[in-house]
């Protein structure tokens, strides 16, 4: 058996490899049609023209329920390594509304277009960026939590550390596009794919774009480390049938009247 084999680890493998397949592919699709310039796009500039924005915008809807139910598996998992500890269950349902929430915004980034719906796209990124670090977070406090005696300190510690990433490029993303959208550098600058390096507030773009595609990465790393986690755990449905049709047969209408018949009785 192969490792993404155990268990239900294929599911974060396939959001991971996913994810990054959907921001590779169409940063390709837009580089070979010169729809956007190949160093650092805005990796939603990416996706705004066809036909990468119809690649773009099927490819991360897929993330997002991909994203939803490895979210969910995580919520199951430590709620059954904790069933006693209420401090730990109340996180954990915060952290799986927030994981849900984060997997919405990212349902808006691909459907509205940021050249389109510029201001509904700007909420779908709140969402998924701010409301998942705010996840990530929550996730790494119960990875503190349930360490030592659920897995080891050293989990937390990588957790922590990509959090710290996500964190230094949420900071550095704002300040950059605060500086650059401030009206310094010119008024129409959402609907602008192509920068010349002369052009001022090059620098504040680039620094902008390169911040937004370490917080992507910062996000598919912290889902690596549920691999090893994913690897001992798996789910079933149990079927539970409440009749052997799907009507009401003669008999059992026989059956409800008698059963009346017998309560009017008594």
């Amino acid at each position: 058996m192969w490792w993404f084999q155990q268990g239900l680890s294929f599911l974060p493998v396939a959001l991971v490899v996913w994810s990054a397949a959907t921001f590779v592919f169409s940063y390709i699709t837009a580089i070979v049609l010169h729809h956007v310039d190949p160093l650092v796009p805005y990796i939603s500039d990416t996706g705004t023209i066809p036909p990468e924005r119809c690649l773009f915008g099927i490819m991360l809807n897929v993330s997002s329920f991909l994203g939803m139910a490895t979210m969910y598996v995580r919520y199951k998992q430590v709620y059954a390594l904790n069933p006693d500890k209420s401090r730990i269950i109340k996180l954990n349902k915060i952290g799986l509304m927030l994981g849900l929430m984060s997997c919405f915004g990212l349902c808006i980034i691909a459907n509205f277009q940021k050249c389109i719906l510029y201001y509904i796209h700007v909420v779908g990124a709140c969402l998924t960026f701010g409301v998942g670090a705010v996840y990530m977070l929550v996730q790494t406090i119960l990875s503190y939590l349930m360490q030592p005696e659920v897995h080891s300190k050293d989990i937390f510690l990588i957790r922590l550390t990509v959090l710290l990433w996500c964190g230094s490029s949420i900071a550095s993303m704002f300040v950059s596009s605060v500086v650059l959208y401030s009206g310094l550098y010119g008024t129409d600058l959402v609907q602008k794919l192509h920068w010349d390096p002369q052009e001022k507030g090059y620098a504040a773009h680039i620094v902008s774009t390169a911040s937004e595609w370490s917080l992507a990465f910062s996000f598919l790393s912290f889902f690596l480390t549920y691999i090893r986690d994913f690897q001992k755990i798996s789910l079933r449905a149990v079927v539970s049938l409440h009749g052997q049709t799907l009507y009401n047969t003669p008999q059992s209408f026989a059956t409800d009247e008698q059963r009346l018949l017998i309560a009017g009785s008594i």
